[in-house]
């Protein structure tokens, strides 16, 4: 569910009935208040850390789709669902609770073997999912994993969602790799799903570029040639990197670095952009989240290859939002050091892809929380003041979706490719045990190295 290039995360007829909801609800659920507890949880930054990070990993646990184990696609508190059936399971979003769910073991929320029965769930519902060419579709069906149309067209393989699910898959399998034979079966269940995405298929024919989509029905008719930079460098880094089906690197620095011309030279708010925020109307900058889909794994300390160093472009893509929040140019109710950061989330009128040039003074949570590893400081600001003087925008899962202070609105509904990020890269800025697991994957290793990049091995 995101805003990328020209491509609408909802179908037009979704998105006006999801507006005639949330104008129905705005009276309801508007109102934003002080924080009305004692609770001074906000005081200790471990305790704050732990709690969020148990809030939001429960949005995998105990709010998945029962028959999957996957993620649900969205959670409505209100339970109002006017655009998608409450067992629709999201690929992509489960890649990131997968993550979410070693999270809880390290911060003992839940047991090792609690985990493993869960993964042996999901992997074997995937196994069974309908899959096309080896990738899986945006949505499946929770409770008998066929495919669900995400728009009219796309109702077949989606690659950039099968990214992150791989990446989530990736990482468990590393992290159960070494255990007893029970842990390696599900491995061994993981590298079979591993190796039958055919990441090559979507080059169209051998192309010099991966496409997003392909439909047994439609065919190529999404037409979508996926060009950097974006939120999808882990698609072509895992395209890179497979066993069975890669690419060629003339996919990567033709298709995705398009001969060198995803490479900036430009600055927003004194910070070098790095890369070229490439979209139709050439953005400045880009939502927060492409700076977290494809780093919840790919560990960006330290990685560079010849167009950037990337732990300066993703830190300096939170420094912006945080610097425009300070800066606050459409003098919006609320902005500051302590509330910021813009990505695609709910709106006030529908979902949008929030970011500095398309601000409608809506913040999403997950933008600053994300980025933690960026942006300590900035982030924990953030944190302690919502759970300070914004408590009725926290719910049993965690901070909602998105708020805005300027028109005094928010829904208490969730969004898993939203909130799956919080705990696995505030994991990742206290231990890094995301980064070190999935950086450890010996074909990952050869995959970067076969596209030129340089990275530390864990």
């Amino acid at each position: 569910m995101r805003f990328f290039q020209n491509k609408s995360s909802f179908p037009l007829f979704l998105l006006i009935i999801f507006f005639v909801f949330s104008c129905k609800n705005n009276n309801k659920n508007a109102e934003i208040k002080q924080a009305s507890t004692n609770n001074n949880l906000w005081l200790n930054d471990d305790a704050l850390l732990d709690s969020i990070q148990k809030q939001t990993f429960n949005y995998f646990w105990e709010g998945a789709e029962p028959t999957s184990g996957l993620a649900r696609e969205r959670l409505h508190m209100d339970d109002i669902y006017p655009t998608s059936p409450k067992h629709t399971v999201t690929t992509g979003g489960s890649g990131f609770g997968l993550m979410a769910i070693l999270v809880g073991v390290k911060r003992g929320f839940i047991t090792k073997e609690e985990a493993l029965l869960r993964f042996e769930k999901i992997v074997d519902f995937l196994d069974k999912a309908d899959r096309f060419h080896g990738a899986w579709s945006h949505w499946l069906d929770g409770q008998t994993g066929k495919a669900m149309a995400f728009s009219k067209k796309d109702n077949g393989g989606d690659l950039v969602e099968t990214a992150f699910l791989v990446q989530g898959l990736l990482t468990v399998a590393e992290y159960f790799k070494d255990g007893s034979e029970r842990e390696q079966t599900l491995v061994a269940k993981i590298d079979k799903l591993w190796r039958e995405v055919e990441w090559d298929w979507y080059t169209k024919n051998g192309e010099d570029v991966l496409y997003w989509h392909w439909s047994p029905e439609f065919g190529w008719d999404m037409n979508f040639p996926v060009g950097g930079y974006n939120e999808c460098l882990i698609m072509y880094v895992l395209a890179a990197s497979s066993p069975t089906h890669p690419i060629k690197p003339s996919v990567y620095h033709k298709g995705w670095a398009r001969h060198g011309d995803i490479v900036s030279n430009e600055k927003f708010y004194g910070e070098d952009l790095v890369l070229d925020y490439y979209e139709h109307d050439k953005s400045p900058v880009g939502p927060m989240f492409w700076a977290h889909y494809s780093y919840v794994g790919l560990n960006p300390k330290g990685l560079s290859d010849k167009y950037a160093d990337y732990w300066k472009l993703v830190q300096n893509q939170a420094k912006i939002h945080y610097k425009y929040a300070i800066d606050n140019p459409n003098n919006y109710k609320g902005y500051g050091d302590s509330l910021w950061g813009l990505t695609s989330s709910y709106s006030v009128k529908g979902y949008k892809g929030h970011r500095p040039d398309k601000d409608f003074g809506v913040i999403a949570p997950t933008a600053a929380l994300s980025s933690f590893p960026y942006t300590p400081k900035e982030s924990m600001q953030m944190l302690k003041k919502m759970y300070k003087d914004h408590d009725s925008l926290i719910g049993k899962y965690g901070p909602y979706d998105a708020f805005s202070l300027e028109h005094n609105w928010y829904l208490p509904r969730y969004l898993a490719i939203d909130q799956g990020p919080i705990p696995v890269m505030i994991e990742n800025h206290r231990s890094g045990m995301l980064w070190d697991l999935f950086m450890k994957n010996p074909d990952v290793q050869s995959g970067l190295d076969k596209l030129g990049f340089k990275y530390n091995k864990p």
